[in-house]
């Protein structure tokens, strides 16, 4: 039930910025460490930011001073704002949040990590 979706991926040239976007929905009750991660074909995923419910922020040296990440509860959303961007930031970016939700299943709440589908970011002249 509990899904999440990311948006604002597309192409710039260097030097150039984009906004990410993720929403989660889905019976929702509170979403605790929220991040985002990101990916090129045949590398592994890449830690790229983390905020948690308190606000705290952690980034991945490579983006430190270009990115930042934000969150807005009562939309149950991520942000990162992408400023700087080079070549090397090309990559399939997915959001990840640790979620509590209700499940009318069981009719209980459930604690789980939740990832995106991933929106495609390309840094190219």
């Amino acid at each position: 039930q509990v899904q999440l979706v990311e948006s604002g991926g597309g192409l710039v040239q260097p030097g150039g910025s984009l906004r990410l976007s993720c929403v989660g929905s889905g019976g929702i009750l509170r979403i605790n460490g929220m991040g985002w991660h990101r990916q090129v074909p045949g590398k592994d995923r890449e830690l790229v930011a983390t905020i948690t419910d308190g606000g705290d922020t952690n980034y991945a040296d490579s983006v430190k001073g270009r990115f930042t990440i934000s969150r807005n509860n009562a939309k149950n959303a991520v942000y990162l704002q992408m400023n700087g961007l080079k070549p090397g930031d090309t990559a399939t970016y997915y959001c990840n949040a640790d979620i509590l939700a209700y499940s009318a299943a069981v009719d209980s709440q459930i604690r789980s990590a939740y990832w995106g589908r991933g929106t495609q970011v390309t840094v190219s002249s």
